[in-house]
């Protein structure tokens, strides 16, 4: 066997131009190419990691989950919030190592996309030809962690990017799977190792299943053979009944998402965009796509792979949309990865016309193009860093309470859950009573807590203070509450109180109200 050359290498067509021999004889690619995305990505997600120590409404369901014991998450879960009891439980066990902090909410996310760069940078290299494969690879991974959507997700303490993350992994194991040649027992784990990532996926967030169709549509393109097929079949089969269990119980609190709106057209004009850009990575793509399927062996191009996994789960994900509203791109935050192997394909294209031309001028394309937009789209990067790319900030709030609020004070949210700033920032919030609540979000296995229907003693208690602290959303952001106890707080603070402070930051809003003299 030659030094540094592989079987793949070895085993090209007869005749066939240099252009066309895959990158694997060279040994380092195989490490270099995803630790170059790896490592941009990982720096790019760290540069304004605290997003000015700022926490949104979503992170701090994430937050104030993950402060709980384990007994009282499994309680919360058993009414609430199932769909993402493995991500609660796994930031739980962070914040116990690390302690609470945006650097442990968020740096999971910034690994999780790191970790879906070096995937998709490796699928990419596997599957261009020539020496245009390894930049190809570097063009995909950096680009993954430019795309608008993967951005908000890379910086945002919630599990999309982990789901992202087990994605890459499991594309990168179909395609090395149909790259390899006959079946033995490292090709039987590869397929262990398929269901198995796929499993997890689905366990942190069910609709991460909306791979397996792209995947299906992908063995289909390339026309594998039976026994892939069959492989496929029983791992995917796997994966779904291993999540069948969580999928069934978390129908049961399907009214979490009742808040989604229905489908419209104009929902679609982002995954209208991002498939035109993919149409023309696939038709960049055209002529080595028609080398590889071509030969019916089985062996993907990148657009066989990346044209169904950035449009078949946006496709899907509309289909279910139809039947209950669902339609939100961060469920499929995993299909950007189709998106960047059919960048990474069309900056492989590009290295290949420029070669043709001058050897060091290809060197330059994948460069100047990632640097190219790195800087056109520097406002973009900025503001997704800014405490403003979030309707609100829980944190800006709690410093407000805490400036503002006096001994013997009373606190009301409106709506409740709004009470997440004091379940993320209690000491913030210490010595002032919380009169509406009747059972805390820990006992009650909730998010917000339980608060008294009744209206009669909710107005005794806000009549027992002589100042009352209302939390809320600020004016540009507030929508009216139909929940009958917070009219009651609204008509008994407007007859019997007066404001005396108004502060209204980052989309939150805190009043003081002081007693009338005249109330009783």
């Amino acid at each position: 066997m030659t030094p540094g050359i592989s079987s793949s290498s070895r085993t090209a067509r007869p005749g066939a131009p240099a252009a066309e021999v895959p990158q694997e004889g060279r040994p380092y690619a195989a490490w270099l190419v995803p630790l170059v995305p790896f490592l941009w990505t990982l720096g790019f997600g760290l540069w304004g990691l605290s997003r000015q120590d700022s926490v949104w409404r979503d992170e701090a369901a994430t937050w104030q989950v993950a402060l709980r014991s384990t007994g009282e998450i499994w309680h919360m879960l058993g009414n609430v919030d199932a769909v993402h009891g493995l991500y609660y439980l796994l930031m739980h066990g962070l914040f116990e190592v690390f302690g609470a902090s945006t650097t442990a909410l968020r740096l999971p996310s910034v690994l999780a996309v790191a970790v879906a760069a070096a995937c998709v940078a490796s699928v990419a290299r596997r599957l261009t030809p020539g020496r245009a494969g390894s930049w190809a690879g570097i063009g995909a991974g950096t680009a993954l962690g430019l795309l608008p959507a993967v951005q908000f997700q890379l910086q945002e303490g919630r599990p999309y990017a982990l789901v992202a993350a087990g994605a890459g992994l499991s594309t990168l194991l179909l395609v090395g799977r149909l790259e390899a040649g006959p079946d033995g027992r490292r090709r039987r784990a590869r397929w262990w190792a398929y269901g198995l990532t796929v499993l997890v996926c689905a366990l942190l967030n069910w609709l991460s299943l909306l791979i397996l169709p792209a995947h299906a549509a992908t063995l289909w393109w390339v026309r594998a053979g039976r026994p892939v097929l069959l492989r496929w079949a029983l791992a995917s089969a796997g994966a779904t009944a291993g999540a069948l269990p969580l999928i069934l119980f978390s129908r049961t609190q399907s009214g979490q998402v009742s808040w989604i709106p229905p489908l419209t057209w104009s929902m679609l004009v982002g995954p209208a965009i991002l498939l035109a850009i993919g149409a023309v990575g696939a038709l960049l793509d055209r002529p080595h796509a028609r080398r590889h399927d071509g030969r019916h062996d089985g062996r993907p191009s990148v657009a066989a792979v990346g044209l169904p996994l950035l449009v078949v789960p946006f496709v899907a994900l509309a289909g279910l949309s139809m039947v209950q509203p669902l339609f939100l791109d961060r469920y499929v935050l995993f299909s950007m990865l189709g998106s960047a192997l059919l960048i990474g394909a069309a900056l492989g294209a590009g290295v290949r016309a420029a070669e043709r031309r001058s050897p060091r001028a290809a060197a330059l394309v994948v460069p100047v193009a990632v640097t190219g937009a790195v800087l056109a789209m520097l406002p973009l990067e900025l503001g997704k860093r800014a405490p403003a790319s979030r309707v609100d900030d829980v944190l800006a709030v709690a410093d407000e309470v805490a400036r503002l609020k006096g001994a013997g004070d009373a606190v009301l949210f409106v709506p409740a859950a709004r009470r997440d700033t004091a379940l993320v920032s209690p000491r913030r919030f210490a010595g002032l009573a919380d009169i509406a609540l009747v059972q805390s979000p820990a006992a009650s296995g909730t998010l917000k807590g339980v608060e008294g229907e009744d209206p009669a003693r909710l107005r005794a208690a806000m009549l027992a203070h002589r100042r009352i602290l209302l939390v809320t959303d600020a004016a540009k952001v507030a929508k009216p509450s139909g929940a009958e106890r917070d009219r009651v707080k609204a008509a008994v603070l407007g007859e019997h109180f007066v404001a005396v402070a108004d502060r209204q930051v980052r989309g939150r809003r805190v009043t003081v109200y002081e007693q009338r003299p005249d109330a009783r």
